[in-house]
């Protein structure tokens, strides 16, 4: 969405930033919200922040959002400053508004909120090797660790049964009986094997709505494009991204860790023979994580393994739902897209099972 600058600039001064403005730029990076940088000069300090509008088509309710991720990230913060003097580049830091409130919302109704701008850092897309992998597990059970008394009930449901793999097959049934699109006919192999598994894939949502698994704090996108690195990629410094941040059990987390960094293919590869489980970089990944995740309890620790194979499953469910709805949630470039994107969780799916069963 475009913004002039005049507008932009006045929705910043309504954040707490001393010094003058002088450069504001827009960047094209991420799918959801509209990113924008300042740099400002504090009597000749230099400080830059990053302002963001969060799509509220996405997120219902940005102020839950925001009080969320306040909630998180003061917790954390706490934690640091026992051990850091400065710990800007290892959490998210939001600058209030002059009136002390976490958001701006501008006459249109939009809502925005500032962060502190880290420098000194880079991101890293896709897992490349094992010392990557093992940075990875470290971070998310540093993040996790650090959170592990925080109480996860006290943080709002932004986005409702996001992980609930029973709701997910409900959809998929409601989508395959109305057909609207005549799809149901070429995905006749995919909704055998999902069927086949579906009893496997309620382990993680009964065990979490039973109370075997506690609640605890969710990101709900693990990969390792949320984790900023130090510039010579040897260290993982902070977890970003935290629109996703609900209550949840800490399994959804390590599952998706798992499924986005072992994959040896892109989501959308066409040949599913290239798709299989990377095991050096399963075995990197799990040996940082439980190094520094030793919170976890018995129930926790003993599903980990299995976490991986089912977010991988209820992703193979929802981008087979979206095919037989006509794609409506996840955007594709060409008509089988979403099914290509099913079949290739499945072939990771399988291949899971021909490592650890």
């Amino acid at each position: 969405m475009h913004q002039s600058h005049s507008d932009l600039a006045d929705i910043i001064a309504r954040f707490h930033i001393e010094g003058r403005l002088v450069a504001l730029k827009q960047t094209n990076e991420g799918h959801i919200n509209d990113t924008f940088f300042s740099t400002f000069d504090e009597q000749g300090t230099v400080r830059r922040y990053t302002h963001q509008r969060i799509n509220h088509f996405v997120f219902k309710n940005p102020p839950q959002v925001m009080e969320n991720i306040h909630l998180v990230t003061s917790h954390i913060q706490a934690k640091l400053a026992q051990t850091y003097d400065d710990y800007s580049k290892r959490c998210l830091v939001i600058v209030p508004t002059k009136d002390e409130g976490l958001f701006h919302r501008d006459e249109a109704g939009n809502f925005w909120r500032t962060y502190r701008y880290i420098d000194g850092v880079k991101t890293i897309p896709r897992v490349e090797n094992v010392n990557q992998a093992y940075l990875l597990g470290k971070a998310v059970g540093t993040f996790q660790t650090q959170l592990a008394d925080f109480d996860g009930s006290r943080l709002h449901q932004t986005i409702a049964d996001f992980h609930d793999m029973r709701v997910r097959y409900d959809q998929l049934k409601e989508a395959l009986t109305l057909d609207r699109f005549n799809r149901a006919k070429d995905v006749r192999p995919e909704l055998e094997y999902l069927d086949q598994n579906r009893k496997r894939g309620y382990v993680l949502i009964d065990g979490f709505k039973s109370g075997q698994l506690p609640v605890r704090v969710t990101h709900n996108d693990t990969k390792i494009s949320n984790v900023l690195f130090s510039e010579d990629g040897l260290e993982a410094l902070c977890i970003i991204d935290l629109d996703t941040v609900m209550p949840g059990t800490i399994l959804f987390d390590s599952g998706d860790m798992i499924r986005t960094a072992t994959t040896t293919a892109v989501e959308d590869e066409k040949d599913v023979s290239l798709v299989h489980c990377n095991k050096a970089f399963h075995d990197a990944l799990l040996e940082g994580y439980f190094s520094y995740a030793g919170f976890l309890t018995h129930e926790e620790r003993e599903l980990v393994v299995e976490s991986g194979r089912n977010i991988t499953q209820i992703m193979a469910v929802r981008f087979l739902t979206d095919y037989l709805g006509g794609d409506a949630y996840y955007h594709t470039e060409y008509e089988e897209h979403n099914l290509i994107r099913a079949r290739n969780q499945i072939a990771l799916m399988r291949d899971m099972d021909r490592l650890f069963g």
